[in-house]
């Protein structure tokens, strides 16, 4: 071989070499997690990860975007970990089914599949995790603090230790939740991994109620309450017409309820008018019930003659459900419908029978008491009707009750609390309140 040949080998063999180096791969294929490898010098030439590029993929629950430094701090529910990613212009967004979505509306409490870059704290891709169950915009739940779970229909799911919770993109306790919220949940199989609270509730005072007190308060056309000295309503948050009435008297009010702000509704202009009366007919099935109409006994059989205002009705019949229901006379002379649901009257005695023997078990609990210790000099309401100043304490009742906190130039504060049916006191505890911002 002449010296000219073995140059022109030489040469062409350092043109492959530099040309395989500036493509940094030997097969033209990236696998993942090669790429913060590519990120360093490969001998003269800087090779950056581009646009797609990942090492790493989680399923998670957002807990805050920050869209000033533009990052996203998510929550893995397996290891109990949070980290926090940056995003930018090649981040990509969609929903379960791969359609895109902007990052407007992504929002603290989704479930998502996300891959990214962990050397660089890149996200790649975020995507509704297709795990995921939701039950958005929920009015009618119940959630027992005992067991930790939630019922929403027919379906019970567990709520655990980290169940994370968010109201106007604030977390919060389980304790702070109240049945007057909106809530949206998020699973995966029988968990609820977090609830986002999209109607919180305010609280509502009424101011000047000497004249309408045992009488009625309507909140909108879900919340029908007697009128007690100092009472203090935990309601959702929105706009409402407020009726008033006691006997014939009363009027309307239109108020606005804001989130964890109280409003006092001051309703000495209303006036106190005559007292009218009007003929009720009632329509009972089964015919042989045994009506009640505000505590006393009265003959269905022919017309009843009734006060303007809210009436409570009971209704009792044997081999059927006990009814209890409210109604409104407002004119001299109208009827009212009264059906019944049957019920198995001997299983029902059974049921009777068996919760009576067991231990706990019954509604009241004799004379065990709830104390409210903390925190001190505040006032405390309990299912929105004043009992004192903390420390105080009030009859123990099983099942789920809301006490309220409030102290002026503090913000009022309402936790829902389980009360078991143990026979023994007691005690619960709460954070100090916080003072008002306008102060």
């Amino acid at each position: 071989m002449t010296k000219n040949r073995i140059w022109k080998t030489v040469c062409a063999g350092l043109v492959l070499s530099f040309m395989l180096a500036l493509s940094g791969c030997s097969d033209g294929q990236t696998e993942p997690g090669n790429n913060e490898k590519e990120s360093e010098q490969q001998g003269n030439v800087v090779m950056l990860p581009g646009p797609g590029s990942y090492d790493s993929a989680d399923t998670a629950v957002i807990t805050k975007i920050d869209k000033g430094e533009k990052t996203i701090t998510f929550y893995n529910y397996t290891v109990g970990k949070k980290y926090t990613l940056n995003y930018d212009g090649t981040t990509t967004y969609s929903d379960k089914y791969g359609q895109a979505l902007a990052l407007a509306q992504i929002e603290e409490g989704d479930i998502v599949d996300i891959t990214f870059l962990k050397s660089k704290k890149r996200l790649n891709t975020l995507q509704y995790s297709a795990e995921c169950w939701e039950n958005a915009s929920v009015q009618r739940y119940e959630i027992n603090t005992t067991r930790h779970d939630v019922s929403i229909g027919s379906d019970v799911y567990k709520i655990t230790e980290e169940t994370l919770i968010f109201s106007d993109g604030r977390q919060m306790e389980l304790m702070d939740l109240n049945s007057a919220d909106v809530l949206t949940f998020r699973g995966i199989g029988t968990t609820v991994h977090s609830i986002v609270v999209e109607k919180g509730h305010g609280y509502l005072r009424l101011a000047n109620d000497e004249q309408f007190l045992g009488g009625w308060i309507e909140v909108g056309q879900s919340m029908i309450r007697p009128i007690t000295d100092e009472m203090l309503l935990t309601v959702p948050e929105g706009t409402y017409d407020v009726s008033i009435s006691l006997k014939n008297s009363g009027g309307k009010k239109h108020v606005v309820i804001k989130r964890n702000e109280e409003v006092t509704l001051d309703i000495g202009d209303l006036e106190v008018e005559e007292t009218k009366y009007g003929q009720v007919l009632f329509t009972v099935t089964p015919s042989g019930a045994t009506l009640y109409v505000d505590g006393s006994q009265i003959d269905a059989s022919m017309p009843v003659r009734l006060e303007y205002g809210i009436h409570q009705l009971l209704a009792a019949a044997a081999g059927y459900d006990t009814l209890t229901s409210y109604f409104r006379v407002a004119e001299p002379s109208g009827g009212l419908t009264v059906s019944m649901t049957s019920s198995d009257s001997k299983e029902k005695e059974e049921e009777e029978e068996k919760e009576s023997s067991t231990p706990g078990s019954s509604v009241a609990t004799g004379s065990y008491l709830v104390y409210i210790n903390a925190p001190e000099g505040a006032e405390v309401y309990v299912d929105g009707n004043y009992i004192g100043m903390a420390p105080v304490s009030f009859k123990k009742v099983e099942g789920p009750h809301v006490v309220t906190l409030r102290k002026t130039g503090y913000t009022t504060r309402s936790y829902t609390i389980q009360v078991d049916g143990e026979s023994k006191d007691i005690s619960y505890s709460f954070a100090d309140l916080v003072p008002s911002i306008d102060l």
